[in-house]
C-alpha cells in the first residue's frame, strides 16, 4: 500500500501560494513560485524539487529541509511539519520558553475555581492560581530549587505524614516509582528538544550527581511524554484528596497545563467545594 507523500503535499502547495520575487508580468500562468524560482531561493536543483514534490525522492537532509523552509517564508509551526514530514527532529531553537502568554493567564481567570498550574516543558512551575495553592499549598514553600517538580521529587523527604501546612507538599509530591519514570522520561524528551539549554543541562547535572535514583533512571534512556494520574492529597484541613490530575499541552509555547478535578457527588470533590469557600478574594 503506497504511502502519502505528505512532504510533496505540503511542499507544492507552499510554494504556490508564496509571491513570486519578481512579480513580471499579467501573463504568468503558474501561481505563486515557480520550482525553477525555489531551486534557486533555496539552492538545490530544479530536478531534485520536482522529486519531492512527486515522492521520488524520501529522504531529504535537514540542510536542505532548512533551505526549503527559509527560501518558503515558513513559520517555525510549518517549518517543524515539513522536518516530521521527512521524519526527521525539528531543529532545537534557544532555551525551553518560560513565558506565560495572554491567552493562558485568560484561560486561568476561567478556571479559577479549579486547582490549576502551568509548567515549563522542563517541569520548572511558572504560573499558578488561587486554588492550586489552597489544594497543593503555596508555591513559594515547596523549596523545590529553581521551583522545579524534578528537582523537587527527587530530593529528600521525610517519612512521617505531614502536620503543619508547610510540610504537606513536600509529602503530596513525593512519587512512586512508575511516577518518577514518567517524569524523567519526559524531562529526557525535552532536553533532546533543547539541547542548548544551559539551565536544563545545569539541573540535569546537579540530579545525577545528588539523587542516586535519578541517575539511575536518566541513564537508563527512556523517553517519552507523561500522562494524566490519579494522585491522593494528604491534606493538613480537609484531609486525603483523591483527585484526577490531567496534563494539558499549550501548543505553539511548549507548556503544560496541570489541573485537579474530582468526580462529581464524591466526598473529594464536597472537599474541593469546602477549600474553595475558603480562598479569599484577590485584594
Amino acid at each position: 500500500m503506497a504511502t502519502t507523500n505528505h512532504f510533496g503535499i505540503a511542499l507544492r502547495g507552499w510554494r504556490e501560494r508564496l509571491s513570486p520575487p519578481d512579480p513580471d508580468s499579467a501573463g504568468r500562468r503558474v501561481q505563486g513560485l515557480r520550482r525553477e524560482e525555489l531551486a534557486r531561493l533555496s539552492g538545490v536543483s530544479v530536478d531534485y524539487v520536482v522529486r519531492l514534490e512527486q515522492g521520488r525522492a524520501r529522504n531529504p537532509s535537514a540542510q536542505v529541509i532548512t533551505a526549503l523552509a527559509r527560501a518558503l517564508q515558513l513559520p517555525r509551526s510549518e517549518r517543524d511539519h515539513l522536518f516530521r514530514c521527512a521524519n526527521l527532529l525539528p531543529p532545537a531553537d534557544g532555551e525551553v520558553p518560560m513565558q506565560v502568554p495572554p491567552r493562558v493567564r485568560q484561560l486561568m481567570l476561567r478556571l479559577e475555581d479549579t486547582p490549576l498550574a502551568v509548567y515549563a516543558a522542563d517541569w520548572t512551575l511558572v504560573a499558578w492560581n488561587r486554588m492550586w495553592s489552597a489544594v497543593v499549598g503555596d508555591p513559594d514553600s515547596y523549596g523545590w530549587y529553581q521551583r522545579n517538580l524534578v528537582a523537587g521529587m527527587f530530593r529528600s523527604v521525610g517519612s512521617r505524614r505531614p502536620d503543619s501546612i508547610a510540610e504537606w507538599p513536600v509529602r503530596s509530591w513525593a512519587g512512586d516509582a512508575a511516577e518518577e519514570a514518567a517524569l524523567v522520561a519526559d524531562l529526557r524528551t525535552t532536553a533532546a528538544a533543547y539541547p542548548a539549554d544551559a539551565r536544563l543541562a545545569a539541573l540535569v547535572e546537579r540530579l545525577t550527581e545528588s539523587s542516586p535514583r535519578f541517575a539511575e533512571l536518566w541513564f537508563g534512556g527512556t523517553a517519552g511524554a507523561i500522562n494524566g494520574d490519579r494522585k491522593t492529597i494528604e491534606h493538613p484541613e480537609v484531609g486525603d484528596l483523591v483527585l484526577d490530575l490531567e496534563v494539558l499541552l499549550v501548543s505553539g509555547c511548549d507548556l503544560r497545563i496541570i489541573t485537579y478535578t474530582a468526580a462529581a457527588d464524591t466526598p473529594d470533590a464536597d472537599k474541593l467545594h469546602a477549600l474553595r469557600r475558603s480562598v479569599r478574594p484577590l485584594r
